[in-house]
């Protein structure tokens, strides 16, 4: 019989990412206000392009690489939320870069809706989180359905209308994206961000 001994390989368990929330709220955060500032009528003496670049480079990809550290931290709903809207960037960008303005059509407005519906399920579990990721939420629900009302009726003051709600829902973001930095430099909560706004209970088989 052989003496000899295997040693058991053991896999340490992988550390957690640092919380990529924040870095997440704030892509999403700057360019939603740049696109909402142009919706708002507020850029003059300006393309009304600038949101365009950070579409890709910021609110694309910054939200996709948070999607994915929250893959790796185990958060399903930060998961989706920042994977979902940095594919959102990423593919409005796209669009108005590639399809003729000639074409565009009514597309945005689908686009919303389509997207509002999405949120309107993040946005009842986002109840779940705290108060400050709720209102985020919400605003952008309100964003989103004002929006595409206002695209569908070519109506350009309810676009106008959706713009200023836009800015509100990129500062509720930034908001709590600061809350989040706050809490990793120092180590404890320095903004309030609020309880969860209800629990839901599970579902027994």
């Amino acid at each position: 019989m052989s003496t000899d001994t295997e040693a058991a390989t053991v896999a340490a368990p992988a550390l957690p990412a640092a919380d990529p929330a924040p870095l997440g709220l704030a892509a999403f955060a700057l360019t939603t206000f740049l696109l909402s500032a142009f919706n708002a009528g507020l850029m003059k003496n300006a393309s009304g392009d600038a949101w365009l670049g950070y579409a890709f480079a910021y609110g694309g990809l910054g939200q996709l690489l948070a999607g994915m550290w929250e893959f790796r931290n185990r958060n399903v709903f930060g998961a989706t939320a920042f994977s979902t809207y940095g594919g959102f960037w990423i593919g409005l960008g796209l669009w108005a870069k590639f399809v003729p303005a000639a074409s565009q059509g009514k597309d945005v407005g689908w686009i919303l809706l389509s997207f509002a519906i999405f949120n309107t399920y993040m946005l009842l579990f986002s109840s779940q989180v705290n108060m400050a990721v709720f209102l985020v939420f919400l605003t952008l629900e309100a964003t989103e359905i004002v929006l595409f009302v206002g695209v569908f009726a070519g109506n350009a003051s309810i676009v106008k209308v959706g713009g200023y709600v836009g800015i509100l829902t990129a500062l509720c973001a930034w908001y709590t994206s600061a809350a989040g930095v706050g809490a990793g430099v120092t180590g404890r909560p320095i903004l309030p961000v609020g309880r969860p706004l209800m629990a839901l209970g599970g579902v027994s088989s």
